[in-house]
């Protein structure tokens, strides 16, 4: 009777096969990541704010201009490219980028980049988000110069605004509140950083917290951004929770009109959401208290975020 082969023969082979397993389980588990963060990517219109169409520009490569009262922030190149991108960056300098409005190299952001919403991004959202840009196309372009006059372009002054206007901390669900209303706050509050824009701002550039989601006169690019409170005069308030999913949806209003300029492009981003997280965006702005502000004359205001 023959023995057996010694177990010692079989272990290259096993070896073999475990680490094959692994590999498929990584690669499960990286495209899961990827798919998870491309929702967080979509919900903040990532490729709205990086992507200079006008200018021609590729994707996710930056340079797309941003007019402001304080002058013109060009955005930067989150492409994987190591040398003109965020490549070389690790998982820890882009949370401490999204969460804290700094840099790997130590300086502070200008608010231009929504750094205080992203503050209250969940740790695995992060994670997600660096996933999927580290799996995009690298590109090669480096970043323009931002286009402000003194003293606002002295970022040492970013010191000053960041004690009088940033709260820094992950969100919070609210007690009391159900699963999907805490969703819909989680999402417009913090990756969709709605507030950025619909909120009117200060001489220093502060957001009007008291005043959340009540338009903005002097939004970006010179737009103004409408009130998406609950008034019924000057807000959204006779829209219902289904004429906000079909908005998010397809860009459409309860008068048949569609939205332009930078709503547009946010449209872009929530028509790929899933239609629980559009419903919960609803929930929580129809939630939001009505705040009245003056109505832009007939025409005026249209087609704009």
């Amino acid at each position: 009777m023959r023995a057996a082969p010694p177990l010692r023969r079989f272990l290259p082979v096993i070896a073999a096969l475990l680490l094959a397993w692994l590999a498929c389980d990584a690669r499960a588990a990286d495209e899961a990541a990827i798919q998870r963060g491309e929702n967080v990517f979509n919900a903040a219109d990532c490729v709205g704010c990086h992507t200079d169409v006008k200018g021609g520009g590729k994707r996710l490569s930056g340079g797309r201009p941003l007019a402001t009262p304080f002058g013109t922030f060009f955005s930067p190149n989150i492409t994987p490219d190591k040398e003109t991108g965020i490549g070389a960056w690790s998982l820890a300098d882009f949370e401490r980028a999204l969460r804290h409005g700094v840099s790997p190299e130590g300086f502070y952001y200008f608010p231009a980049f929504p750094y205080p919403s992203f503050t209250k991004l969940h740790d695995e959202d992060v994670a997600d988000l660096y996933t999927y840009l580290m799996a995009q196309p690298p590109v090669a372009q480096r970043n323009k110069p931002h286009q402000v006059g003194l003293p606002f372009r002295w970022r040492f002054l970013q010191a000053g605004w960041r004690l009088l206007f940033f709260d820094e901390g992950r969100f919070q669900p609210v007690a009391g509140k159900d699963v999907e209303w805490n969703r819909g706050a989680y999402l417009v509050e913090a990756a969709a950083h709605c507030g950025e824009c619909h909120t009117p701002r200060n001489l220093l550039g502060g957001l009007k917290t008291s005043r959340f989601l009540s338009g903005d006169p002097n939004g970006p690019d010179g737009q103004k951004v409408p009130n998406i409170t609950s008034d019924p005069g000057s807000g959204i308030g006779k829209w219902s929770v289904d004429d906000i999913v079909e908005l998010l949806k397809s860009g459409q209003t309860p008068d048949f009109d569609f939205v332009g300029g930078g709503m547009g492009e946010v449209v872009n981003g929530t028509k790929l959401l899933s239609d629980a997280d559009r419903r919960a965006i609803a929930v929580f702005i129809k939630s939001v208290p009505p705040i009245s502000t003056p109505k832009p004359p007939p025409g005026e205001g249209k087609k704009t975020s």
